[in-house]
């Protein structure tokens, strides 16, 4: 089966503009019809599930080019290119994900204090206008 930009952006809820910067960057194969349009087929499909979840993941576009070059290559070499690629993104993820269980934890930390203070366990000590606020230290300081 074929699509047009339309209906390959339709299908995979994104921009027509996101399909053609993607193919624009050649992250994204496709052919021409006699127009001059562009035309996907179901590998398309598969590539921009790929591209959609290196970039759900945080990978740079640039990143994401490194990979698909190398996903073109048959060779024993990229295949351990794209191998240690996968490693170091998920390297990357487990960090994320540590951070993001880091903030979690604050918040609940947050949404207890607060259910204590609507409790009368504690006074209201959250305004920071009239109290000294706690910085969790997943947070950047600015």
């Amino acid at each position: 089966m074929t699509y047009t930009v339309k209906e390959i952006a339709d299908k995979m809820g994104m921009t027509e503009h996101t399909i053609r910067f993607y193919t624009d960057k050649g992250l994204l194969p496709c052919s021409r019809d006699k127009n001059n349009r562009r035309v996907f087929d179901d590998e398309s499909i598969n590539w921009l599930k790929g591209i959609q979840c290196l970039r759900n993941c945080g990978v740079s576009i640039g990143d994401i080019k490194v990979y698909s070059d190398l996903c073109l290559l048959d060779s024993p070499e990229a295949l351990q290119k794209r191998y240690q690629f996968m490693k170091e993104q998920r390297e990357l993820a487990c960090q994320r994900l540590k951070e993001a269980q880091e903030l979690a934890a604050y918040i609940d930390a947050k949404v207890q204090h607060y259910e204590d203070i609507l409790a009368g366990k504690l006074s209201d000590d959250t305004n920071p206008a009239t109290h000294q606020i706690t910085i969790c230290k997943s947070i950047p300081k600015e």
